[in-house]
């Protein structure tokens, strides 16, 4: 349970740093604790539907040499602003939710996803978990 909290808190905080860091690409307009709820969304996609999807995936994965990996991860952080959206809490990337998916939209996903491992990481490393 422990685990949990601190990787809820270590992905929260990765949102808090992506939406100051990079506006133009996402947009986020409540507090924390929206961004606690949206770090358990991602937290349970990432974890359920995650692993399904890689593993159907994984022969494009092959062929791109996990290339492949950064768009599901993108799509997956498009699922949890769908689903945060849903709920009351509306986080945007890139054009989504208001336009499906623009070139602008996928490249936000692909940019974020990479940012927000990359800050998590980062997190992880120096908080024990």
């Amino acid at each position: 349970m422990k685990g949990f909290v601190v990787s809820t808190i270590v992905t929260a905080v990765a949102f808090y740093i992506l939406v100051q860091f990079l506006p133009s690409m996402f947009g986020y307009e409540g507090g924390l604790v929206g961004l606690a709820v949206i770090a358990v969304i991602f937290g349970l996609v990432n974890g359920l539907i995650g692993p399904i999807v890689k593993t159907a995936a994984l022969p494009i994965s092959f062929m791109t040499m996990g290339l492949v990996g950064f768009v599901i991860n993108g799509a997956l952080l498009l699922l949890t602003a769908f689903i945060a959206g849903q709920i009351g809490f509306d986080l945007t990337v890139g054009d989504f939710p208001p336009d499906l998916l623009t070139a602008d939209t996928i490249v936000a996903a692909v940019v974020g996803a990479v940012v927000l491992s990359v800050i998590s990481t980062v997190i992880r490393l120096a908080v024990p978990d």
